[in-house]
């Protein structure tokens, strides 16, 4: 039991990792505004809570957050965008992980992807609406937008851009879970055992 507890966080402190590594290489996309940046940061704790269980998964995310919190800084000195990104993350990976567990197969992971895109698209929408949005006003000293102003952002940048961005997951995951799957299911069944 021990060494397998040792495994598994040795394998969630590297994929955390990989996932920072992975967040410092973000990039705009046009047509969204600049401050909506893509990157594949969800990968690894994809991975994470796939093969040793949700809580990884989720550990995988914190941890890349914090880590880049500490060395890059917010520029309202409050970590918004790093709770914004955290949220994000869960809610890709973790309706990808209960839906693949229910199915486990191709298909199965294909729908979960796309679930994970949808709930991640439409939880972000509200929480920029309702909180994201408002505080990153609140602490940039910004006026505050008004509410056509702010339903305008939502549904013509944040909801598409976060639409493409799962989008974008899923084929770049579909891609690397076709050459490591036998990986993952071995790992998966030692972190089971």
């Amino acid at each position: 039991m021990r060494k397998m507890n040792i495994r598994t966080l040795t394998s969630v402190g590297l994929l955390s990792t990989l996932s920072y590594l992975l967040m410092l290489l973000n990039f705009p996309i046009p047509p969204f505004p600049s401050f909506l940046m893509i990157d594949f940061s969800e990968i690894p704790a994809l991975i994470a809570a796939i093969v040793f269980g949700p809580l990884a998964g989720i550990m995988v995310e914190l941890i890349k957050n914090v880590l880049d919190f500490f060395m890059t800084g917010s520029p309202t000195g409050v970590p918004i965008g790093h709770l914004a990104n955290f949220t994000a993350g869960i809610t890709f990976i973790l309706p990808v992980y209960y839906v693949y567990k229910k199915f486990e197969s191709k298909k199965g992971l294909t729908a979960a992807l796309a679930a994970g895109t949808v709930l991640m698209a439409v939880m972000m929408s509200v929480l920029n609406y309702y909180i994201i949005l408002p505080a990153y006003t609140l602490f940039l000293n910004a006026p505050a937008m008004s509410d056509p102003q702010m339903k305008q952002l939502v549904v013509s940048a944040i909801l598409p851009f976060n639409l493409v961005k799962g989008i974008a997951m899923t084929v770049v995951f579909l891609l690397i879970y076709s050459r490591i799957h036998v990986w993952m299911r071995k790992q998966t069944a030692i972190h089971s055992a």
